[in-house]
């Protein structure tokens, strides 16, 4: 291959790792794992408004399905050890 050829492969393979950079760093940013569960209790979670268990489960990337019940259930079996929920 000759130099043209060589410099346009290496311009190439650098392009191609800024693009795959650049992908990486903004998928990096477009979920964040949370570092901790919400601490609310049962009772807490059975008086929270809908619009705030909508919230919460948006912000944990769950489901947001249901009736108001639903949700509250949902939002205790995913949050809550089985044990606090008797």
């Amino acid at each position: 291959m000759g130099s043209l050829g060589l410099g346009v492969a290496q311009t190439g393979l650098n392009l191609g790792q800024k693009t795959n950079e650049q992908h990486a760093k903004k998928s990096c940013w477009e979920f964040q794992m949370p570092l901790h569960y919400p601490r609310y209790t049962k009772g807490e979670y059975e008086t929270m408004p809908e619009w705030r268990i909508d919230c919460l489960l948006k912000e944990y990337g769950l489901p947001v399905m249901g009736n108001a019940a639903e949700k509250r259930k949902f939002a205790m079996g995913a949050f809550l050890w089985p044990s606090q929920l008797e």
